[in-house]
Formats: structure tokens, C-alpha cells, sequence
């Protein structure tokens, strides 16, 4: 499978491991390189040397090309992005912030840069700003969202109708006919979160892994949109962000009751009550947790079969 993305990055398959933070570590990133996709390392959850530690023990597993994800939002960034230069990672991928600030720094330094965005505008801000490629990513998708609420399908051709560069599509993408769709559609690879939450190598808790598999549809919601819009399980901390907004809560009021590292406490450690469980609307056709490696291979398959499928229409 040759295409610009996966001569852009010189893997396998047109498949990205999305960078998630408290997902993300060197055993999941490196297992998906292994099988030929673009494993990411998730900096976001990260402490600088936390990272440092993270991408010399990725270089050891595999020798395949890797990457890590940089939301830039974050504090630090300047630390991870110095440390990234140092330690001689080859692929970066921006987001939550603008894509000037480094793609510079770093396509300065030999670094293929990739933002991600979720609007036109923005990806042809990011183009212009000299990226490499863009990660389109629709509304259906886990974590922090665009406040658009732009669907992937619809988002995908919108956004293809006006960039140069290598698109992928993320968003509502776990499987091979998800990502045969998004390349009938005009995208050149894809970027896949959720699925790989559910994976042996996740760095997740044992205990969230479980609730993304006893998803269903409709168990997901975009809030907090004042703040930064995230996508998350419906648990008790998610009905107690409800009941905030029937009381018309001011911006102080939503970052006191959001408090810190309520993601740590929810995907990291497991405490499915309070914490914030951010995962993507996919998680209903997401049914159990194995190998990353076995993953990539299923997505693999299926888009092969479904290719076939499709050529005899």
C-alpha cells in the first residue's frame, strides 16, 4: 500500500496511532511501528523528562519510523519540543495551538511536522504555516474537539477541496471500511485513537479499557466547550458537569469544578466515578481489548475486503 502518506513517513500502511495522553506510552507506539502503521507517543500527559524517557525506550523497541504528539496547550512545550530535537525524533504532530509557533524549529531540525485541526480554516492555516501534512479530525473523535462540530465525512471532502498537502482523516475511525470511507472520500491515510485505547499496550487503566468495550452508542458527549471541548463517558463526574449548566455557570465556575488531572484520575487510574473518560463515539463498535499489533492487522484486512467488495458495485 504506496501512497503520499506512507512515502511521507516511510511506513507500511497508511495507519497513525493517535498520540493520546495517558493512552499513548513507548509499548503502544512502538508495537504499532512494528506492524507497519506510525506509532505516536502521547506528550500531553507528559513531564519533559517523563517524555526523554518515553522516546529512548520507543528507539529500542522498534526501528521503525515513530513520532510523538504535541498538544500545545500544555505547559513545557518548549522543554518537549527541545528534548524532541535532541533525542532525534523525525515526526511531530501539533495540536491545540498554532501551527507557526514551531513547525519552523522543527523542519529546521529534519522534522516532518503534522497539525491537527478541525476546520477548513485551520488546515489552510496550517499549510501556510509549512506543515507537512494535516490531520483532519471530525467531531465524532475522543479527547479534546474542535468546537465546529464538523462530522469526518462531512469535514474530509471540505477540507480536500482546498489543500495541496497529505490529508488524514480522523474521527469515528476504528476499522478498515471506516478507513476505506475516509479515502474514498479523499483522505490519504488515517489517524486512529479509540481502537488503540483497547489495546494490551496502552498505558490506560485495566478498568477504563473495559468501559470503552461496554460502550454503546450514544454513551459519549461533547462538553465543556467553554473551556476546551472534550468528548467523554457518560459517568457521575460527567452528570455533575450537567447539573452545573442548568445553573448557568461562569467560566471560573467550570474550571474549579473541573479541577486538575481529573484525566490522569479517570484514564490513568482507573477511577471511573469522578474521573474524565475521554474516548470517541466509535466506542461502540469497539468489543474487546487485544495486541496492538492484532488491531492494525484487523483494520488491514477489513479495508482489503471491503475494497473488493466495493470494486464489484
Amino acid at each position: 500500500m504506496v501512497n503520499r502518506i506512507t512515502e511521507l513517513f516511510k511506513i507500511k500502511y497508511p495507519i497513525i496511532q493517535a498520540g493520546m495522553i495517558w493512552n499513548s506510552g513507548w509499548r503502544l507506539a512502538s508495537a504499532v511501528s512494528n506492524e507497519g502503521g506510525l506509532g505516536l507517543l502521547g506528550a500531553g500527559s507528559m513531564y519533559p523528562e517523563v517524555l526523554r524517557e518515553h522516546i529512548l525506550k520507543c528507539q529500542k523497541a522498534t526501528d521503525k519510523p515513530f513520532g510523538v504528539n504535541v498538544p500545545m496547550l500544555y505547559p513545557d512545550i518548549d522543554k518537549i519540543i527541545d528534548i524532541i530535537i535532541e533525542e532525534g525524533v523525525k515526526i511531530v504532530f501539533t495540536s491545540a495551538g498554532n501551527p507557526k509557533t514551531y513547525t519552523s524549529k522543527l523542519k529546521e531540525n529534519g522534522i516532518t511536522v503534522v497539525h491537527v485541526v478541525s476546520s477548513v480554516k485551520f488546515a489552510l492555516k496550517a499549510q501556510e504555516a509549512g506543515v507537512d501534512a494535516v490531520v483532519a479530525e471530525g467531531f465524532e473523535a475522543g479527547g479534546h474537539n474542535g468546537r465546529e462540530e464538523t462530522t469526518t465525512f462531512t469535514l474530509i471532502p471540505m477540507v480536500k477541496e482546498h489543500l495541496e498537502i497529505p490529508l488524514i482523516a480522523a474521527g469515528g475511525i476504528a476499522t478498515g471500511r471506516g478507513m476505506l470511507a475516509a479515502m474514498v472520500l479523499g483522505a490519504d491515510g488515517v489517524q486512529v485513537g479509540s481502537r488503540f485505547v483497547a489495546s494490551d499496550e496502552s498505558s490506560a487503566h485495566r478498568a477504563f479499557k473495559e468501559e470503552v468495550v461496554a460502550a454503546k452508542e450514544g454513551d459519549t458527549h461533547l462538553t465543556l466547550k467553554e473551556l476546551a471541548p472534550v468528548r467523554m463517558l457518560k459517568n457521575k463526574f460527567f452528570h455533575s458537569v450537567v447539573e452545573l449548566y442548568t445553573t448557568n455557570p461562569t467560566k471560573e465556575d467550570l474550571i474549579n469544578h473541573l479541577g486538575r488531572a481529573r484525566a490522569k484520575k479517570g484514564m490513568f487510574e482507573g477511577d471511573l466515578e469522578e474521573g474524565e473518560l475521554e474516548i470517541g463515539q466509535i466506542a461502540g463498535l469497539i468489543h474487546d481489548i487485544k495486541p496492538a499489533a492484532q488491531i492494525l492487522k484487523d483494520i488491514v484486512e477489513e479495508f482489503e475486503i471491503a475494497k473488493q467488495e466495493v470494486s464489484r458495485l
